[in-house]
């Protein structure tokens, strides 16, 4: 099964760096700082998989920013999505993000690959994007950013 992963996340408490337009009165937005009480993560992160088979998204929120350990815990929870619908490879397409390239990371996909194929399971294969192809990647977006500040819908 041949799989997009990325990720995204964003803090609770930062603005966001974008341009957006009202009709009514300006906004004012203000800079938000943590209360002490406040336990809950500073960041929110969403990683997803499209699914090139299906064109659907498996779609997983989690606390906190992406690091190795929770990529490693998406891995498995897609892996054992894939082994309950019979797919005995993942061949996932993702980028150069540190927690992918991490050594953590890539341990842990050695040992699901061996765990896989003496147990059977998902096998994972991962396809980098090569660095110089990334921004490329990025035209469609500046597109799109270019006509909403132009003001189409």
């Amino acid at each position: 099964m041949l799989g997009f992963q990325d990720e995204v996340w964003w803090s609770r408490f930062a603005r966001p760096s974008l341009k957006a337009w009202s009709a009514g009165p300006a906004l004012r937005l203000q800079q938000l700082s943590a209360d002490p009480q406040d336990t809950e993560p500073k960041a929110l992160s969403c990683y997803g998989l499209l699914r090139a088979d299906t064109g659907r998204m498996l779609l997983r929120f989690v606390r906190g920013r992406p690091v190795s350990q929770v990529t490693e815990d998406f891995l498995s929870w897609v892996c054992e999505r894939l082994a309950s619908e019979g797919k005995k490879a993942l061949l996932m397409i993702w980028d150069n993000a540190s927690w992918h390239v991490s050594q953590r990371v890539r341990a842990w996909i050695g040992a699901h690959n061996r765990r896989a194929k003496a147990e059977g399971g998902v096998r994972i294969v991962t396809c980098r994007l090569p660095p110089a192809e990334q921004e490329p990647l990025a035209e469609p977006d500046r597109a799109l950013l270019g006509a909403r500040q132009a003001g189409d819908p």
